[in-house]
């Protein structure tokens, strides 16, 4: 059922294992889709007042940007969780006209950081505030907490670092204020093309392994390097996971999209003469799945739906549908 308009406290924190932060923020969040809504409930569950807008009648809070901005108090917040790209620079365009000078927007897209630094030249021109913001944790994030690394000035961070505080990891790391305006989004730029680079490693190993006779437990192999060894890490969880669900990942095609960032990374590294042989090859391998089908791509995929859930396609052979799977 469509929200009541209002912005709601929630201070039950069953949902996940984060405790009380004694926020008294409030903050505007536009975007309540597979990350941002999860982000909501976490913000909530940090004594964090959230107002969230979203196209979709069936969990938004208000009827339009224009109400979410008159729910909050000055200096107003307001967080940006939508698709990159056309939908971001039109939804950002509408939030200057209606916030004042001394506002903030957060960008925690994954925009790319040109467009934070004309969006942010747009704001000022008003005196609104701008931070750009990556955002890491995928659907795991509600519980385990988002990697942040955000860009814009001191006096905009501080604005906005209760519900930081509430968003990250539990401990020490999880949150740096990397730099100006677009530092943000090219941190979380580069961190997706190292990604990108594991990924298409352990997808290797994995199809090397599926290939010799001699290994008769590919799943158990790598379950076994999870402990005690210099490659293990979260991927590697996700990828034993995807094996224990589907042994031989029969039900994924090996077909792995790119979002955008990997190429960006690639870009960034030609425009500033940087070698960066590991991540081009994993993107151009990415390329390479959309033409011809290999166990290394399915491995990838299965990762990518993992730790993101992001479609993957099905085997058409199998019989699934990609929505299932």
């Amino acid at each position: 059922m469509r929200g009541t308009g209002r912005a709601h406290r929630n201070t039950s924190h069953a949902e996940t294992p984060q405790s009380s932060l004694g926020s008294d923020m409030h903050i505007g969040l536009v975007g309540l889709g597979k990350m941002g809504g999860n982000m909501r409930t976490r913000l909530r569950n940090g004594d964090v007042t959230v107002v969230g807008y979203d196209r979709n009648p069936e969990v938004t809070d208000v009827g339009s940007l224009a109400e979410l901005v008159e729910q909050l108090p000055s200096p107003k917040v307001v967080w940006v969780m939508v698709p990159a790209g056309d939908i971001t620079r039109s939804t950002v365009t509408e939030l200057i006209e209606l916030l004042s000078e001394g506002d903030v927007i957060v960008d925690g897209g994954n925009s790319r950081w040109t467009d934070d630094e004309k969006h942010a030249a747009l704001a000022a021109e008003k005196g609104i505030g701008y931070v750009d913001c990556g955002v890491s944790g995928g659907v795991w994030g509600l519980e385990n907490g988002y990697a942040l690394m955000a860009g814009g000035t001191a006096d905009d961070i501080a604005k906005v670092q209760p519900a930081f505080d509430a968003l990250k990891p539990e401990g020490e790391s999880g949150f740096v204020h990397a730099g100006r305006v677009g530092a943000g989004h090219f941190s979380k730029m580069v961190h997706n093309g190292i990604e990108y680079a594991m990924m298409q490693a352990y997808a290797e190993g994995y199809e090397l392994l599926e290939k010799v006779e001699m290994v008769d437990n590919v799943t158990a192999v790598f379950d076994s390097w999870r402990e005690g060894t210099v490659v293990r890490s979260w991927l590697l969880d996700l990828l034993v996971k995807a094996l224990e669900d589907d042994p031989g990942l029969s039900k994924i095609r090996g077909y792995a999209d790119d979002s955008g960032e990997g190429r960006w990374t690639v870009e960034a590294a030609i425009d500033n003469a940087v070698p960066m042989h590991t991540i081009a090859a994993s993107l151009f391998a990415r390329f390479t799945s959309r033409q011809d089908e290999s166990p290394a791509m399915q491995a990838v995929a299965a990762m990518r739906q993992q730790f993101g859930g992001h479609a993957v396609q099905a085997a058409a052979e199998a019989g699934h549908d990609p929505k299932d799977a």
